[in-house]
């Protein structure tokens, strides 16, 4: 088990396989010592995670959600990085896109949720650039998707 699997672990989080494109894309793109990890949506045991923040779902209904997202963009970074999730060297930057109302505000807040999760994973290694962005809809109607950069050994 890799050092970063077993500070998952410790988590409670164990790494599921990575998702499989719903289209046209591939999942990761290694580019020189960085993977682009296409976005990952809100997806859990019992499948999608669905709702518009302001409306069905609270900015902490979002965090949870982005949370899954960043738990996919790892399984993702593992794939690209053929099982040896110990060649991540640093998240350099996530995107998120909230699905939400024209008023709600919290964004940043919903995006924490993969933020916060992949400091308290990775430590100073999973600090990173990001935006949050609101969306009037999201593929499948769910409520997160995050894609990510991330540089590899």
């Amino acid at each position: 088990m890799s050092t970063i699997e077993a500070s998952l672990a410790r988590l409670g989080v164990t790494l599921p396989d990575a998702p499989a494109p719903a289209a046209n894309y591939v999942p990761w793109v290694i580019a020189g010592n960085l993977v682009h990890v296409s976005g990952q949506v809100s997806m859990d045991a019992d499948g999608l995670v669905k709702g518009k923040c302001g409306d069905t779902l609270t900015a902490q209904d979002g965090a949870a959600a982005a949370r899954l997202c960043a738990i996919s963009l790892l399984a993702q970074v593992k794939a690209a990085c053929d099982g040896d999730l110990d060649r991540l060297q640093r998240v350099v930057k996530l995107t998120g896109f909230v699905n939400s109302t024209p008023e709600f505000e919290d964004q940043p807040k919903v995006v924490n949720g993969a933020s916060d999760f992949m400091v308290e994973a990775l430590g100073e290694i999973g600090r990173h650039a990001r935006s949050a962005v609101s969306a009037a809809s999201l593929p499948f109607g769910v409520a997160v998707e995050i894609e990510g950069i991330f540089q590899i050994a």
